[in-house]
Order: structure tokens, then sequence, then C-alpha cells
């Protein structure tokens, strides 16, 4: 049974309509970058309740979580209309196994993120622990337009502080921006635009691919590393190429 604590809102940044931020005091306990903790509200005398995944670096004590807001969803619009002073519940421990421990050494690791997933990521990266096992990051945004690439600004103070070490690319799906690839993330590695966009190969050989989003896109680019590139999900007992977090 989950251990429930009260936490405090202290700011909310609305990105676009639908995509918000929101940064949370509370006390939990520790967690490792790229786990999710459980948000919930007592609705008409029910707790509903979501994961989300962190932003923040574990040693923040700001805990940050980047939601969309679904319309007719019973949680997320709720916690949109939250404002500095409100509160909610927050699992004291968190989960999850999308962590860089489960990731093998290899020379480039690629982190591919579609929409809110690109949380965990930013957790890792801020965090900067265990990383020195990469000779190159690869960190991958993709958003339906180009106004949804609400960490942006952060990804590229990142690569600022990793200098050659971290290379960023955002990808949008509906629309041509600057400095953006055009496109779906599988149809970008069956191509090798994403290659030659980064100017690093993605392959079995010198790679690990993390991989986070919803869930077809996770099916879609599985099949595709799968079939090109002849990656193959990692498990413990059978170490591959590929891991990955559902986000739905």
């Amino acid at each position: 049974m989950a251990e429930w604590v009260n936490g405090k809102i202290v700011q909310v940044e609305s990105w676009t309509e639908s995509l918000f931020s929101i940064r949370v005091h509370a006390p939990i306990a520790p967690f490792t970058a790229g786990q999710y903790a459980k948000l919930g509200l007592e609705i008409d005398g029910e707790r509903i309740q979501r994961a989300y995944s962190y932003v923040n670096a574990p040693s923040d004590e700001s805990l940050e979580f980047y939601l969309v807001t679904v319309p007719e969803g019973k949680l997320s619009p709720r916690l949109h209309a939250l404002r500095p002073g409100d509160e909610l519940m927050i699992t004291r421990d968190s989960a999850g196994f999308f962590v860089l421990q489960e990731v093998p050494p290899c020379d480039t690791l690629w982190m591919l993120a579609t929409g809110t997933a690109i949380g965990p990521f930013l957790s890792i990266l801020q965090e900067g622990k265990d990383l020195e096992r990469f000779r190159h990051i690869v960190l991958v945004h993709a958003a339906r337009f180009a106004r949804d690439l609400s960490y942006l600004p952060l990804m590229q103070q990142l690569q600022q502080r990793y200098h050659d070490k971290l290379r960023i690319q955002t990808v949008v799906s509906r629309e041509e921006a600057a400095g953006s690839l055009t496109g779906r993330v599988p149809a970008l590695i069956e191509s090798g635009a994403l290659e030659a966009a980064v100017g690093l190969p993605l392959n079995s050989e010198t790679g690990h691919v993390m991989l986070a989003g919803n869930p077809q896109m996770v099916r879609d680019t599985q099949v595709m590393l799968k079939e090109q590139r002849q990656m193959a999900r990692h498990l413990r007992r059978r170490p591959g190429h590929i891991t990955s977090e559902n986000y739905w």
C-alpha cells in the first residue's frame, strides 16, 4: 500500500493551452532520476491518482512535473487549475526502472522522447550522475508543434553545460520549424535523417536507446530499430539495446 503525503503547490507554469508544469514542495523519500511518483486529489470523496515522472533532479527540493491537460480527464484539468498554496497528495516513495542503473555502458546513449516524456531525461541530465560511462549523449524531443517544445531553453542550457558530450535535436510532426526536423521519429530513423542531423550513427555496435513517449511511437520505433538496426529490447536476463517506457 502506497504511503501518501501532502504537498503544496509553489508554481504553476502554463506553456500552452494544454501543456503545463507544476512545482511542489513535499516530504518525499529520496528518488532516482528517471523515476515517477503518483499525484492525487480527493474528488467527490474519491482519491483520483495518476503517475507522473519527475522533471527535477533528485537533489532539487522543488519537485517538478510536466503534464498535459486531457479535457475529459478526471485529474489533469484540476491539477492545471491549482494555484500556489493549494495542496495535493503525492506518494512518499517513487517507482520505476527507467533509470541509468538499468542501462549498460555504451559509446552513444540516445534519449528519445515525445511530449511530456521528456521529463525523466531532464531529471537525469540535471542530476548529472553516472554519465561518464557514455562518450556521447543525444537528447531528442519530438512534439506536434514548435510551441510544444516547452523545455527547449533548458535543453540548450544543458547542452552548454555538457559541451560536446550532449547533442540536442527537436522534432515537430505537423509543421516546419527552424532548427527542428519535421516528421515522426521512426521515419526519421528509417531515412537516416536523425543520424545526419546529430552527426552520430544509431546502431547496435555503439548505441543504446532510452525511449519514452506515447505507446504507438514506442512500438513503432522499437520495430524500426529491431528490423533496420538489429537492436533488441534490453532485459536484465537478456542484455539488449533498447530501454523503454510508455506515457499515456
